[in-house]
C-alpha cells in the first residue's frame, strides 16, 4: 500500500539519514510466483505522532505518493480489543504505473503512535499477497545504525522519559513490505522496478513531513 540518502532542507540544511535496507525475493530468478520483500530502518527527526499521522493518514496519499491517483477511506472503527485504542480502517487505493492502472482495497490496523498495518483484501485482483508495516519507536543512541550527528545529539540530550515519548523526536522508524503480484505480467515488471519503487515512496513520506512538519528536531 503502501520508500540512505542526505535530504535537503530549507535553507541548504542537511539531515544525514541511515542507510539500512534490503531488497529480496524468496525465489531466485524470475518466477511470477514468487514473493518480494523489502526492509528498511531510518532514524528521522520527526515525533512518533508526526510520523504516524503521515502514514495513517491514507485518505492523503493521493497527494503526495507517487503512482497513487486515488485513496479514500471507505470504513473506520476504534476498538479497545487490545486495551491500547487499536484503529481498523479499510482503504481504497487506485495506482498508475507505465500505463496501467488498478484499484484495490486493504485493511489497515492502526496502532496510535506506534504501528500503522496494512493487508490487501483477498479479493483484490491485483495482488496475490500484500502486507505493509510501519513501526515508530523513540530513537536512542542504542537505536540500530543512527548517523553520526544523531547519535552526538542524543548522547547530548538528558536521559528523563519526558524525551523519549511520542511527541518528541527523533524517530526510529521500520518500514516492512511483503507482496506477490496475482497478474504474471505485473510480477515480471516489479522484478525490474520494485526495489526502486519502493525507496521513491519512503522518500515520498519524508518529504510530507518536511512539507508538514518542517525540518523536525534531532
Amino acid at each position: 500500500m503502501l520508500r540512505s540518502v542526505t535530504l535537503k532542507l530549507r535553507g541548504g540544511h542537511h539531515h544525514l539519514l541511515p542507510h539500512n535496507s534490503s531488497w529480496s525475493s524468496f525465489d531466485s530468478g524470475f518466477n511470477s510466483n514468487s514473493t518480494e520483500k523489502y526492509h528498511e530502518r531510518k532514524i528521522l527527526p520527526y515525533a512518533q505522532e508526526q510520523m504516524y499521522n503521515v502514514v495513517a493518514d491514507v485518505e492523503s496519499y493521493k497527494h503526495f505518493l507517487p503512482y497513487c491517483s486515488q485513496s479514500r477511506v471507505l470504513s473506520k472503527t476504534v476498538t479497545n480489543d487490545e486495551g491500547d485504542g487499536v484503529i481498523k480502517l479499510q482503504g481504497e487505493l487506485t495506482v498508475a504505473f507505465m500505463g496501467i492502472e488498478e484499484t484495490y482495497i486493504s485493511d489497515v490496523k492502526c496502532r496510535p503512535n506506534e504501528l500503522v498495518q496494512a493487508v490487501a483484501s483477498t479479493g483484490t485482483p491485483l495482488f496475490k499477497s500484500l502486507m505493509t508495516t510501519w513501526s515508530f519507536q523513540p530513537a536512542s543512541v542504542t537505536s540500530p545504525h543512527p548517523t553520526a550527528n544523531i547519535t552526538e545529539t542524543l548522547q547530548k540530550k538528558p536521559h528523563t522519559t519526558s524525551a523519549l515519548t511520542s511527541t518528541h523526536g527523533p524517530t526510529l522508524v521500520t518500514f516492512d513490505l511483503e507482496f506477490a503480484f496475482a497478474n504474471p505480467l505485473y510480477a515480471h515488471l516489479s522484478s525490474k522496478f520494485s526495489s526502486k519503487v519502493a525507496k521513491l515512496m519512503i522518500d515520498a513520506f519524508e518529504r510530507r513531513c518536511l512539507h508538514l512538519y518542517g525540518p523536525g528536531t534531532e
